[in-house]
């Protein structure tokens, strides 16, 4: 999709105009619900610097879409803040700019998120840095682990004992349930929470050059019986197989005991449902190990612009001890591994788990991840819902499987 997108930039000319005046303003988009994390550093920023950022939200369906547009009108916004897992396409069309020498010249590069370095980088050139990260982690509700006579203090630590505490939590009776996912064509809610089982485990869905779709493995075959066994069991709410990540955020109505959820909403339970005591800890994998989704958004630089110094000292100011700290304040979790610790001190102790997450979290590095992923219709999405909620499960392997090919190899 990307690709099609991009094709007509081939033949634009960028047509951008620096400015006449000694400050610069710096065009930059971001998706909506950006939230108030980059806000509040931007609005810092603009207070104590000359140069100025001006933020425009656009609608996050429309953003990828819009930006290719825009470059192939020649009114592209200097920088963007994107999803990182689109970072490789808008790579590969050459539209960005090559921050490679200037990123690696940064004293604590070295300690920026990994998976959105990985994402940022085509073919060994750095066309993204992290901008906001996000990683996915489990949850649990105490108060419900106590009530089913659970120990609210011990993180589980397999899906044996998470589904046996799944089990004592539904017997609690009527609207409590004890687990939850978003399984119903949500492919961005599934390679968020799911893949992580499979991650940590040490399998994969694709090869590590892309190129080649590994979906039926022992691990993901493990990872599907235990999200099919507790269905089975009536652990889940059956609302979850139509949930097309609506509802992705249950766990918020005390009614759920264990999900997995992002780290994000830690600071959302913390602030908007001081009523729920809840812990979390690493996803365990389905045959050992732990992993996590990394994502949120890479910050990219469009090529050609004349501002890219401005550009590039604003996100200087967000990878500042100062921009660090405004962003964890309002919920972002810190870029730089190595200041994280100071960013959050005196902040809710549970967001550390988030950060060391991120150590072993991953992201698909693939052009098509789209049409792979996260399309409603696609794929990944087909799959997950047929294999857990399916009659089938070695059909909807193998058609998964040939269909995730068949895209891949159009791609090449």
């Amino acid at each position: 999709m990307i690709k099609r997108l991009l094709a007509a930039t081939s033949i634009a000319t960028l047509c951008l105009v620096a400015s006449a005046s000694a400050a610069e303003k710096v065009e930059m988009w971001v998706r909506t619900g950006v939230g108030d994390a980059f806000k509040k550093a931007v609005e810092s920023y603009n207070s104590s610097h000359e140069n100025q950022v001006a933020m425009t939200e656009v609608p996050f369906s429309e953003l990828v879409q819009k930006y290719a547009t825009s470059i192939a009108g020649g009114q592209a916004p200097d920088a963007l803040s994107m999803d990182l897992i689109y970072n490789p396409a808008f790579a590969a069309a050459g539209q960005l700019e090559d921050l490679t020498d200037w990123a690696k010249s940064l004293p604590y590069f070295n300690s920026l998120s990994p998976s959105h370095v990985k994402l940022g980088t085509y073919e060994d050139r750095i066309y993204g840095l992290p901008l906001s990260v996000e990683t996915s982690v489990f949850a649990w509700n105490k108060d419900l682990y106590k009530k089913a006579g659970l120990d609210p203090e011990k993180a589980p630590t397999t899906w044996d004992e998470i589904t046996a505490n799944a089990e004592k939590i539904r017997a609690l009776g009527d609207d409590t349930y004890g687990f939850y996912f978003s399984g119903g064509g949500c492919g961005g809610c599934m390679i968020f929470t799911f893949t992580p089982l499979v991650w940590g485990s040490g399998a994969d869905i694709l090869s590590a050059d892309s190129k080649t779709a590994t979906l039926d493995t022992p691990e993901m075959r493990k990872a599907v019986d235990i999200y099919r066994n507790m269905v089975k069991k009536d652990l889940v709410p059956a609302g979850a197989a139509s949930d097309n990540g609506a509802n992705f955020l249950s766990f918020t109505n005390g009614k759920i005991g264990q999900q997995s959820l992002g780290a994000f909403a830690i600071g959302s339970l913390v602030t908007e449902h001081p009523d729920i005591n809840f812990g979390v800890t690493l996803i365990p994998g389905a045959t050992g190990g732990t992993s996590s989704f990394a994502g949120g958004d890479n910050f990219v630089i469009t090529k050609g612009t004349p501002k890219i110094a401005a550009v590039k000292e604003f996100l200087e100011y967000i990878y500042s001890e100062d921009g660090q700290k405004i962003m964890a304040k309002y919920g972002s979790l810190p870029t730089r591994g190595d200041i994280a610790d100071k960013v959050l001190a005196g902040l809710d102790p549970r967001l550390q788990v988030g950060i060391q997450a991120i150590s072993v979290a991953k992201t698909p590095y693939t052009l098509q991840f789209n049409d792979l992923i996260n399309s409603a219709n696609g794929p990944w999405a087909s799959f997950t819902n047929a294999a857990i909620y399916g009659d089938d499960v070695d059909g909807a392997f193998s058609n998964a499987q040939t269909e995730m090919q068949s895209i891949i190899d159009s791609g090449q």
